[in-house]
């Protein structure tokens, strides 16, 4: 018996090919599709209109395994962090994020990460390795699952960003694979709109994505334009200049009413002063953008302190003035090292 495959590594024309290539009918992978991504089932299908070969296939070739959660911290505001521990025992963080009435699952890519972003905790972890496409998925099954059972009445799991632990563009191919899993009108059929990857600005990466990323949202973790400040915050700056990978960007095909989402941390007395907003109402004037601005969520060990209020207020009012939407994003989880910039698989709360 040859070794089994995670069913949920298979993107729908994936699945198509290996049941041809077991002289099985193709078709069968629509209802595999359904019974396990539209209706969630955890179980192998059964299904009567399966023949007899194809379910015996199923059985014998197909791993529905998935990652389990080893820990689920609830925040005072509803967010909630999971610990995923994977097949080998590494362990990444998810997180629910509740707004309005319905949830945002950010999901990791990888195990730690490389960028060692100087704002961020995981980057102190270093990367351990690249997620599985399977394993991406089982994150949101996952979290899918534990509202089912813990949250009965609030299941409307409808948004996703990577934006967790990893630098997505890093791990292009698990990351492209999953999301054409998310997006496969045969299974969950979410929007290309729901979908958000961010990148620290991995020009690798980018340069594939024209050609390869079905049309989800792409975010920049932007942060400073100066080119000095940029690098103390996200080092393959260096390697990948701004300006540079605000070459390819400004190539991406984009909707009518789709942006690309510059996020831009605040930290006091760093880059949250007029100047700095200045510059960035400069180098983003006439970009069909939407700019998250975020307080900086402090973790331990970190050389940095969240912006105040007023700072943040002024910095929005001047971003806004050259005619780009600025949104502050409301921090949720930080009680429980839950938010942007906090999740690191070696300290629990």
């Amino acid at each position: 018996m040859s070794e089994k495959t995670s069913f949920y590594q298979h993107n729908f024309s994936d699945l198509e090919s290996l049941l041809k290539s077991h002289a099985l009918n193709p078709a069968s992978a629509s209802l595999l599709y359904r019974h396990h991504y539209k209706e969630k089932n955890l179980i192998p299908c059964d299904h009567h209109n399966l023949s007899k070969a194809a379910r015996e296939f199923v059985v014998n070739n197909l791993d529905f395994t998935l990652p389990e959660i080893e820990l689920a911290h609830e925040s005072s505001d509803q967010t909630v962090k999971f610990l995923v521990k994977l097949k080998d025992g590494q362990k990444v963080e998810s997180v629910l994020i509740p707004f309005q009435s319905k949830y945002t699952l950010c999901l990791s890519t990888q195990v730690g990460c490389a960028m060692k972003c100087s704002f961020c905790f995981t980057g102190t972890q270093g990367l351990k390795r690249h997620l599985e496409t399977s394993e991406i998925i089982g994150q949101f099954i996952l979290a899918w699952n534990w509202l089912k059972e813990n949250r009965p009445d609030d299941q409307q799991l409808k948004n996703i960003v990577y934006m967790g632990q990893g630098e997505p563009l890093h791990n292009f191919d698990a990351v492209k694979k999953a999301s054409e899993i998310f997006l496969d009108q045969h299974g969950m059929s979410l929007g290309v709109q729901k979908i958000t990857v961010s990148t620290a600005g991995y020009l690798p990466g980018l340069k594939r994505w024209n050609e390869e990323m079905p049309g989800v949202n792409l975010a920049l973790s932007l942060h400073s334009v100066i080119e000095e400040k940029r690098n103390q915050l996200i080092p393959i700056n260096q390697r990948f200049p701004l300006q540079e990978v605000m070459d390819y960007i400004d190539t991406i095909p984009l909707a009518r009413k789709q942006y690309i989402i510059y996020e831009y941390l605040l930290i006091k007395d760093f880059n949250d002063s007029a100047f700095d907003a200045e510059a960035t109402g400069e180098f983003l004037k006439g970009k069909q953008a939407i700019i998250n601005l975020i307080p900086f969520n402090p973790f331990p060990g970190s050389e940095y302190q969240r912006s105040t209020d007023e700072s943040i207020l002024q910095f929005q009012k001047i971003i806004e003035s050259y005619k780009l939407p600025a949104l502050i994003r409301t921090t949720k989880g930080d009680d429980i090292l839950a938010a942007c910039g906090q999740l690191n698989t070696k300290v629990q709360v």
